[in-house]
């Protein structure tokens, strides 16, 4: 039986929450309602996980993406990730997504071209919603058809989305983003 851990840290979204195990990190959620709420989505990677002070390698995850909410661009290609019990499908979308780097999009369509066919722009965006590492592996760079700013959960929404777009330098600043 593998161990796993868990932590909950604050952000500029709200109280975020990270759990890990010797393989890895096994899911990243965003806030919930409450810490109740964030821990229950965490254990549902990782079940039976146990709260803990994060090691440095965790930390250093923590760190950057506290960063990247403050509005510093941050990579996190150095994250180990466990993929145990994530279907094929899903690990794939995951692997594409993991290749966008900071400042790139893809759209749904691109991801399901690379898959084989168009037609499976539905079940990657499905993927995606499953996608137990946002952030990490990074669905907020992928947009609809021609831009448009779909299908992000985080706090916020397609808002949130566009900020770490803007964040990455994905997207130019707007004449709001002053104010």
């Amino acid at each position: 039986m593998t161990d796993y851990f868990f932590t909950l840290f604050d952000t500029a979204l709200g109280r975020c929450g990270l759990a890990w195990g010797d393989a890895g990190i096994v899911a990243v959620s965003f806030p919930e309602a409450d810490d109740a709420g964030t821990v229950a989505q965490l254990r549902r990677r990782a079940a039976g996980a146990v709260e803990m002070p994060p090691p440095a390698h965790i930390r250093r995850v923590i760190d950057d993406i506290v960063a990247l909410f403050n509005g510093e661009p941050r990579g996190f290609d150095y994250v180990k990730f466990d993929m145990e019990g994530i279907a094929d499908f899903d690990r794939d979308v995951i692997a594409l997504t993991l290749a966008i780097k900071p400042g790139e999009t893809k759209t749904y369509g691109d991801l399901a071209n690379a898959l084989g066919d168009v037609a499976l722009s539905r079940r990657v965006g499905q993927a995606l919603g499953r996608n137990p590492f946002p952030i990490l592996a990074p669905c907020h760079r992928i947009v609809g058809a021609g831009g448009l700013m779909t299908g992000f959960s985080a706090p916020g929404g397609t808002i949130t989305k566009q900020r770490l777009l803007k964040i990455e330098g994905a997207l130019a600043p707007d004449l709001f983003d002053a104010l």
